[in-house]
């Protein structure tokens, strides 16, 4: 299971923060000339949007893009609004609408996704 992509959107509908989580690297690199020859399978492999939006802070969203059989989705955006009260609003030099730079929400941002991947949930002490 995989947590693919964070993204924070404020009240005006702008990206204000964005985490790619699990990048796939590209083990070929191939140009193509036109027409090209595509043939396109389906696969039943989907990617789940989550949206979340907490009461505290009106207008900003916290997007997730997991696997579907990710479970803890909705506490996993939680301890994110808890991540982003802790290191982004009370840190004196961030102002809100603007784009997140703060190494500790990105710490810690990283390791609650590290949990959530592993444990697939959150607990109450976490």
């Amino acid at each position: 299971m995989a947590i693919f992509s964070v993204y924070v959107v404020n009240k005006a509908g702008g990206l204000i923060y964005q985490y790619d989580n699990y990048v796939p690297r590209a083990e070929v690199e191939k140009t193509f000339s036109f027409p090209l020859d595509l043939v396109l399978k389906i696969y039943d492999e989907k990617l789940v949007v989550s949206f979340g939006q907490r009461d505290g802070i009106r207008g900003i969203k916290f997007i997730v893009l997991a696997d579907p059989r990710q479970s803890g989705i909705d506490a996993l955006l939680r301890k994110i609004y808890e991540i982003y009260s802790d290191f982004a609003l009370k840190n004196p030099f961030y102002s809100l609408e603007m784009p997140i730079r703060c190494e500790l929400f990105d710490q810690n941002l990283k390791s609650a996704l590290e949990i959530a991947e592993k444990a697939g949930a959150f607990g109450p002490g976490s």
